[in-house]
């Protein structure tokens, strides 16, 4: 097995990607779209920032064709601010060194979270492209809602800027990349700055449609079989709805892949790791290593040492559940949820551009809750244009959530009254009460009828470049009574940069984004994989000693390892009823069970499958097509063909290491003839068939047939 790991990703929406040679079979392990490189573009700018910004480049031309009788233009760097964000049609960053890769060599792609889809269709559109795409069905029903999203809020710099006057925009060019703040540099060209490459304008509507059509969806725990070799398995992860980790077992070995997991999940089907188990290898990818540091009292999104080790007899869902209740992120909501009510108190509005579905669920729940017990009468808006779709969606899928969201249907069921009573969400029943308001766009007729303030929002886009957040952040960023909530961003300065003076007060979250590091060590213990791929950076963080069962390889970006994965012993499905005709021999000094079949060995669905001819019982008994197990043994061979009146001399095999010839008996009397004992087989030698028949059966009597 071959492995490269092609990004190891920045955190949820940026998930890591690799490329895995198993079997022969070229399988890419998620394809991400890394949206906080936005972070370089300014929003759809105003009339007034746009004027400024056309009389900013016409001051620095002017800047220019002065300089230009000195010599060569002078590189000097821009300093950060709003007007050196680049104003222009948004290109998208793609995983840089999967460009390296030719497409139409990826035989199988497997997608393990909504967000690892976000850069599919850019794959799916090259010329040559026809692997087998994998992914679980309520991953692809929400990672097309989310691309579909994307390309709606794109559209409105579409509008702005017009069509591209060429496919290769200036902002690209060296000239323009080198006076360009560093900050804004390292987004575009990478740290090592070579990922000028990864750059594509974002792909059309048509372009995500043919997509989909290209993807086969699966069930947890369903198998999928590519080319009759590889049996593909998702599980859940924990991490999201709809997100896995997965099983790829063939004949020669079998292979666990563990992205981003949770075993803390009020909303998702909880990290399914039984199912993981005892594999030849595992590639641990979890995305929060790369960002999470343990606190001096603790993980507070891990679970202990001894409580995992003791789970190995629990129940992992009912320990969710019974942990929910006290858990960190329960606790985590309760504070944003206070914070708001009490800017709401002040006469502010909050708004909250967070992406991740689980949690705008889970908070939007708690909000709403807290709002009632406040007594205050404050409007919620949810502003997207897929809004309406997401939402129903959720109240359908009941078997890919938690335990509990799952005992709320079948209670209902139990009552007949499936979808009548209480519901797995609680936007339900907030909607018919007109508590929440769910609208396509800012612009929409029905916001602009019912709109209020103060207000909660909820609406994209995290990254604060595209969507409804631009409008509603220029509208509040001056009011000190409001409060914008953040998922945690890398660079909050840049983030807010063309919004400034900030004067509303921001909140931001680190919610939990993986297994946490205290965690990784026992849980690697109970998977008792033989081998284990880590990031490097986990070499950094715990000490994976060398007590544990398994050995340890450690990998970093665009470098490729081998890795063992093989079976110690392999296995063959044979009917039971043909199975009964088999005749054993046992030979004693081998230890093994021998029997001789006739058939066809046939590969189906990851297994060996032996199908045998109807004349198998004749075929064994013929003993002109025996087999025999080890080589003769030449001091007893020499003693039978005496008692044969055979005679003859030994030759012993040459000295040098490389021949294979044990020994050759020289016959001499009563008739030529030789005898060849290799390591490998024996050769008998002679003019006359009649003497080769009657030497194979002095041979055949000394040695154990089958």
């Amino acid at each position: 097995m071959k492995f490269t790991c092609l990004s190891k990703g920045r955190g949820f929406h940026f998930p890591p990607c690799h490329m895995l040679n198993f079997c022969g079979i070229r399988i890419l392990l998620d394809c991400p779209l890394d949206l906080s490189a936005l972070l370089a573009f300014s929003p759809i700018p105003t009339s007034l920032d746009w004027l400024s910004v056309v009389e900013s480049y016409n001051t620095e031309a002017n800047d220019f064709d002065s300089r230009a009788g000195f010599g060569k233009r002078q590189k000097i760097e821009k300093l950060l601010h709003a007007k050196s964000l680049l104003f222009a049609e948004p290109w998208y960053k793609t995983v840089n060194n999967l460009q390296l890769w030719n497409s139409s060599f990826i035989d199988v792609v497997l997608i393990s979270s909504p967000m690892g889809i976000m850069g599919l269709p850019f794959l799916t559109r090259m010329k040559g492209f026809s692997a087998k795409i994998y992914v679980t069905e309520a991953s692809a029903r929400l990672g097309q809602l989310m691309m579909e999203d994307l390309i709606s809020m794109h559209g409105e710099f579409r509008h702005f800027y017009g069509p591209e006057e060429s496919n290769f925009p200036s902002w690209l060019r060296q000239e323009e990349l080198e006076i360009l703040p560093s900050e804004l540099r390292e987004i575009i060209l990478g740290k090592d700055g070579l990922e000028l490459g990864g750059w594509m304008p974002l792909y059309s509507a048509a372009d995500v449609k043919d997509c989909m059509l290209k993807i086969h969806t699966l069930n947890y725990a369903e198998e999928a079989c590519y080319n009759g070799t590889l049996v593909i398995k998702a599980f859940s992860s924990g991490m999201e709805i709809g997100s896995c980790n997965w099983i790829l077992n063939s004949p020669k070995g079998d292979i666990a892949y563990v992205s981003g997991s949770s075993f803390i999940s009020a909303h998702a089907m909880p990290f399914d790791y039984r199912s993981l188990q005892g594999t030849c290898a595992l590639i641990y990818s979890d995305f929060s290593l790369g960002d999470t540091q343990d606190s001096e009292d603790g993980d507070n999104y891990s679970v202990s040492a001894a409580k995992l080790q003791s789970m190995s007899s629990q129940d992992l869902a009912g320990f969710n559940h019974n942990f929910d209740e006290n858990s960190e992120e329960k606790e985590k909501l309760d504070f944003i949820c206070s914070n708001a009510i009490n800017y709401i108190k002040e006469g502010g509005s909050v708004l909250i551009p967070i992406d991740r579905l689980g949690t705008i669920l889970l908070l939007l729940e708690e909000m709403t809750a807290s709002l009632e017990a406040s007594d205050l009468k404050v409007p919620v808006y949810i502003i997207s244009s897929k809004a309406e779709e997401l939402l129903a969606l959720l109240n359908i899928i009941p078997e890919w959530l938690c335990k509990q969201r799952q005992e709320k249907v079948r209670t209902i069921r139990n009552i007949n009254l499936l979808f009548a009573g209480e519901q797995l969400f609680a936007h339900v029943k907030l909607l018919k009460e007109k508590k929440i308001h769910v609208v396509p766009a800012i612009h929409s007729r029905e916001l602009l009828i019912n709109w209020q303030e103060p207000c909660i929002v909820f609406c994209p886009h995290w990254s604060m470049r595209m969507g409804p957040v631009v409008h509603l952040l220029r509208r509040w960023c001056g009011c000190p009574n409001s409060l914008l909530i953040l998922e945690d961003v890398l660079n909050l300065e840049l983030a807010l940069l063309p919004f400034q003076p900030v004067a509303m007060k921001v909140l931001q979250c680190l919610f939990p984004s993986g297994i946490g590091l205290r965690t990784v060590q026992p849980l690697l213990k109970l998977l008792r994989p033989k081998t284990v791929l880590c990031p490097e950076e986990l070499r950094l963080q715990i000490n994976l000693s060398s007590e544990n069962s398994f050995s340890v390889l450690y990998y970093s970006e665009a470098e490729t390892l081998k890795v063992p994965y093989r079976k110690h012993n392999s296995e063959i499905k044979i009917a039971t009823d043909l199975a009964s005709h088999f005749y054993w021999k046992t030979f004693k000094k081998e230890e093994i069970n021998i029997t001789k079949l006739k058939g066809e060995l046939r590969m189906e669905n990851g297994r060996h499958h032996l199908l045998l001819e109807t004349d198998n019982k004749n075929s064994s008994s013929n003993s002109s097509s025996l087999e025999h197990c080890g080589l003769p043994d030449s001091e007893k061979l020499m003693a039978a063909l005496s008692k044969m009146g055979i005679s003859g001399k030994i030759q012993h095999g040459m000295s040098d290491a490389k021949s294979q010839t044990v020994c050759i008996i020289h016959i001499e009397d009563p008739y030529k003839a030789s005898i060849e004992i290799g390591t490998t087989g024996t050769i008998i030698t002679t003019a006359d068939e009649n003497v080769a028949s009657s030497i194979y059966k002095i041979i055949d009597n000394i040695l154990n047939a089958v």
